[in-house]
């Protein structure tokens, strides 16, 4: 084993990578050695008690004055709600399981330490967790019950990290919560699972508690992101949301069991008739943030919330889009004076107006999420989460 971890050494100072033929204990791995680590410690572990106290007393003031995200509610969450619905004693969560619907990389063989918050600062028409995300179903945790999950999850579950999911809404609870697992003993990554509509002094909040940043990059268009996220400024945000990520934690870097343990990996779901927004995604992230940034072009959109049903006070598509003639009367017929239905063009119109949303209200095509990898490849980005081809995990 000892030889083994020289020639690991040797290899990263080569800059080198092991093929498929290299063995750590029963496993076949790809190593790519600049994002290899030998080992990791969780950023909060280096944080000193100073580093720790004021990260607490930043976190029940962002509370009193709240602006973690670009809607600037500035409300005192102690006293009301903003539009995140959710207030300052708790958070509202939905489930905390091992989840193993997640990138290979992150759940590993043990699954990814998921907890689901409910509530969010955005209102994606498409979201496939409506249910949690537009409403406040779940149950209540203050910041310390939900250390002690974090603390089941690693013992019980068994977990490779404790993965936040949906929390721009709650990082004054989440940062408490980690600093409180940390004395708990919690030993784990922490990951940051967001749509990128944070604000900068949020992030800075979460700089030193947060190992792995996993922010999604939605849309490109201000038309497309005020109409389908309702918001208005999403991709401005995006971009220096992301570009604050990379720059407290760098690009995805693993250890030799195939885990990621600290880095950025960014998500992009193709959308359906939106290919030349996700173009313009990736171009923008090798241009900008590392042409070495781990990507994951994603293919499962489908319709779902409130894409494809009936428009309010409407009686639901019509049941035939077919031409239809009308005579008035034989002396009309003969002078051509035919009167016609609206006909297809305007069926189909009356159609769409009858369902929401109905430009994305079908599956995406295979061709449409290969223009996206096209335009990626030709950007000069290389790292993508694609099925490993030699039976490990691709790093």
């Amino acid at each position: 084993m000892q030889k083994v971890h020289h020639h690991l050494l040797s290899l990263r100072a080569r800059h080198q990578v092991v093929n498929a033929s290299g063995i750590f204990g029963q496993r076949r791995l790809h190593l790519a050695p600049p994002f290899l680590l030998d080992d990791y410690i969780p950023r909060y572990h280096h944080l000193t008690s100073r580093d720790a106290a004021q990260k607490r007393s930043a976190a029940y003031a962002h509370l009193q004055n709240c602006n973690l995200c670009p809607r600037l509610c500035g409300v005192n969450r102690y006293e009301k709600t903003g539009i995140c619905l959710i207030g300052a004693e708790a958070v509202k969560v939905n489930v905390i399981a091992p989840h193993f619907g997640e990138e290979p990389c992150i759940q590993g063989h043990n699954g990814s330490g998921s907890v689901f918050f409910s509530g969010c600062n955005l209102r994606c028409v498409f979201c496939q967790n409506h249910d949690i995300a537009h409403q406040r179903n779940g149950f209540d945790l203050t910041p310390e019950e939900l250390a002690e999950w974090y603390m089941k999850l690693q013992q019980v579950g068994r977990v490779h990290n404790i993965n936040l999911i949906t929390p721009e809404h709650v990082v004054p609870q989440v940062v408490l919560s980690i600093l409180h697992a940390r004395e708990l003993g919690l030993q784990l990554p922490i990951i940051y699972n967001t749509s990128s509509f944070d604000s900068l002094a949020s992030l800075k909040l979460l700089d030193g508690l947060v190992d792995i940043y996993l922010p999604d990059f939605k849309v490109w268009k201000k038309s497309t992101s005020k109409r389908l996220l309702k918001a208005d400024n999403y991709a401005e945000t995006a971009m220096e949301s992301i570009k604050a990520m990379h720059a407290q934690v760098g690009d995805l870097c693993f250890t030799p069991d195939g885990l990621a343990r600290k880095g950025v990996l960014v998500r992009h779901l193709v959308m359906p008739g939106k290919e030349d927004e996700g173009q313009k995604i990736v171009q923008w992230l090798a241009d900008n943030i590392s042409k070495d940034i781990f990507i994951n072009i994603m293919e499962q959109y489908h319709p779902d919330a409130y894409v494809g049903k009936p428009r309010r006070g409407s009686a639901g598509p019509l049941r035939s889009t077919t031409t239809t003639t009308t005579r008035v009367s034989q002396a009309d017929a003969d002078a051509g004076n035919i009167i016609e239905s609206e006909g297809v063009a305007a069926a189909a119109t009356a159609e769409k107006s009858a369902v929401r949303y109905e430009d994305i209200n079908r599956s995406i095509l295979p061709e449409e999420v290969s223009s996206v990898r096209r335009a990626a490849e030709n950007a000069g980005l290389w790292r993508f989460c694609d099925a490993a081809n030699h039976g490990g995990f691709n790093i």
